[in-house]
């Protein structure tokens, strides 16, 4: 129940704005049905880290079933998806996964997000548009 203790964003503008506004932390965006398992999942764990991130990171969390204007134009199709904005501008991470836009799979450990962020914020800060996970997620390294 940690997503209770998050930000929601309910309207487009308010994402606009959460992006724009924010100059000095990267904008971790949730975007998915609160109900839907995974996105209770990923909640518990941006609770958690929320704390340990806040001095360059802020979470927020968008039902993307209610605000719908981000779907179509960021490719919002799987029940939970992360995604990192730094300045108004789409920072990618490279997971070793092909898709480098968004996490859109289940993270187990607290670290392994905060690591992500971190490196995010890192390459954000620097003027990079993308950074390099520090952990490979793709499916050759589970066999």
């Amino acid at each position: 129940m940690g997503s209770m203790f998050l930000t929601h964003l309910h309207s487009a503008w308010h994402v606009d704005q959460a992006i724009l506004s924010e100059e000095q932390r990267l904008v971790v965006l949730r975007f998915g049905s609160a109900a839907n398992p995974d996105c209770i999942a990923m909640d518990e764990h941006l609770f958690k880290i929320a704390d340990r991130v806040k001095n360059f990171a802020v979470i927020y969390l968008i039902d993307n079933t209610a605000v719908h204007d981000f779907n179509s134009m960021y490719e919002i199709y799987d029940p939970c998806t992360v995604m990192f904005f730094w300045r108004n501008k789409h920072i990618q991470v490279d997971f070793g996964t092909g898709n480098n836009n968004k996490i859109n799979f289940q993270i187990t450990e607290k670290q392994e997000l905060i690591d992500i962020i971190e490196v995010a914020y890192k390459a954000a800060s620097k003027g990079k548009g993308l950074a390099v996970s520090p952990k490979d997620y793709s499916t050759k390294w589970m066999y």
